[in-house]
């Protein structure tokens, strides 16, 4: 405390003329219309440029935060990307039979005697998640993702980014999951051309990371340069008519009763980031099951062609 009255005694004449500057200023700006107006012009403009810093320090340290929650919301929205199996093709109402008061029933209320009679499904659920760890020029290459059992991820689940299918989930941890990417030996997706429906198998042959083989394409097929090439929704584990690549070349082999198509592959693999994990949609384990019983599922092969 002496120290302080030490301070202001020997800084007296200071700070008594700081004190009168300070009050004649007031005193200057509140009886000028002009100086007030200028006065306050130009600290909402230095005011202004503080909280602009100070906006854009926090905005930094949060960034973190702020990708997390713009991954979640482009989940949801491309999760309306992707309608389930009957969704594009049953109206939004149909009439009632034997109804002549003009009442509409909705396509996904009907009922068959008492019983209801489901005419949609629900869509696969999207989970974001962000690619820790990689690799790229191995002939069987894996992802790891910064989520897991905790969110809800199981082994099996497709994993997508938003150009395209990047693989499938092999083993999961409470907090993390490693991914089969397309860029694997043993990964085959059950593929179809959107422009004419024709179905095959995409496989990558080990070299290069931006190109796969499409397979099973019947030689008697026209085949254009740019077709795309899409997800059939022959499986569980992608939706149906997910990007997968677009036809770069292809040739006809002599020994072969199919073309050889290269397809460039859609997704970037050299700079993923975020990616989303399709979770597993209604009545899946039901398929599944009677699938396995039949023998398709052993055919299939990690989602090829049955």
């Amino acid at each position: 405390m002496r120290n302080l009255l030490d301070f202001l005694y020997r800084y007296r004449g200071v700070l008594v003329f700081v004190l009168l500057e300070v009050v004649s200023m007031v005193l200057f700006i509140r009886n000028s219309a002009y100086q007030r107006a200028a006065f306050f012009n130009s600290s909402n403009a230095y005011i202004g440029r503080v909280l602009e810093v100070r906006t854009q320090i926090y905005d930094y340290f949060s960034l973190a935060d702020k990708n997390r929650a713009l991954a979640t919301e482009n989940a949801q929205l491309r999760q309306r990307l992707y309608r389930a199996d009957l969704a594009a093709r049953m109206p939004d109402s149909l009439a009632a039979p034997g109804d002549t008061t003009g009442l509409r029933l909705r396509a996904d209320t009907l009922r068959l005697g008492l019983r209801p009679m489901p005419t949609r499904l629900v869509g696969s659920p999207l989970i974001p998640a962000r690619v820790i760890n990689q690799t790229l020029r191995r002939v069987d290459n894996y992802l790891t993702l910064n989520v897991g059992a905790q969110q809800g991820v199981l082994p099996g689940m497709g994993v997508l980014s938003a150009a395209g299918v990047v693989g499938r989930v092999r083993q999961v941890s409470e907090h993390y999951a490693t991914v089969t990417s397309v860029l694997h030996s043993k990964t085959n997706l059950s593929a179809k051309i959107r422009r004419d429906g024709t179905f095959g198998t995409i496989k990558w042959l080990g070299e290069d990371p931006t190109h796969a083989l499409l397979d099973y394409i019947p030689r008697q097929n026209k085949l254009v340069p740019g077709d795309t090439i899409v997800t059939s929704g022959y499986n569980q584990v992608f939706p149906e008519g997910v990007l997968i690549g677009t036809v770069d070349n292809f040739t006809k082999e002599p020994d072969k009763n199919f073309w050889t198509v290269r397809v460039k592959l859609a997704a970037n693999f050299s700079n993923l980031t975020f990616v989303y994990v399709v979770g597993t949609p209604p009545r899946a384990a039901e398929r599944d099951t009677l699938e396995t019983r039949s023998g398709l599922r052993a055919a299939e092969q990690e989602g090829g062609r049955p």
